[in-house]
């Protein structure tokens, strides 16, 4: 049988030394003597990308709420209860729009630069390229009775596959 304090792996070094660390004198945790057998147990906490997520969700629905009040809210309301500096209702039209079109143009920029590092269909970049492998041979010293190995994986040659796919009676 396992000793109890037996390590596998650095994840359980690093474990255990904290588990030292927390130890007091004259108290002994049941955690501590023998591991648990669920995972999940052992995790406390929530994960930094939930927070993120949380806080972010949060703080999109609380942003999309103040916006939507000061475009929609008159101005005497916001003066009434103490709000007397805002930016102009121009910049309720004016900002979503630019966003739009600012992401629209990144979307084309991004497009064309797709379209300018393609290659031609005519060149032959788009057959070879330095990964491209020619079938290899196979060892000449073969007898008649042994066994074929298995092909390298290698390109296969354009004519063939235009002699496979368009000559298909004639190629075998």
């Amino acid at each position: 049988m396992e000793e109890a304090h037996s390590v596998n792996s650095p994840r359980r070094v690093l474990s255990f030394s904290k588990r030292k660390k927390q130890k007091q004198p004259g108290f002994q945790d049941s955690d501590s003597v023998r591991p648990s057998p669920f995972k999940a147990s052992q995790v406390q906490g929530p994960k930094p990308s939930e927070v993120y997520g949380f806080v972010g969700s949060i703080s999109t629905v609380v942003a999309t709420g103040i916006f939507l009040i000061w475009a929609y809210v008159p101005d005497k309301v916001l003066e009434s209860i103490g709000i007397h500096y805002y930016p102009s209702r121009y910049w309720v039209l004016a900002m979503p729009t630019y966003l739009m079109v600012s992401l629209l143009l990144a979307l084309a920029f991004y497009i064309g630069l797709n379209f300018i590092a393609t290659p031609p269909p005519t060149s032959l970049n788009t057959l070879f390229d330095e990964y491209s492998r020619e079938p290899g041979e196979f060892d000449q010293q073969m007898e008649e009775g042994d066994e074929r190995p298995i092909d390298p994986i290698s390109d296969l040659d354009i004519t063939r596959i235009n002699d496979l796919m368009f000559n298909s009676s004639d190629a075998k």
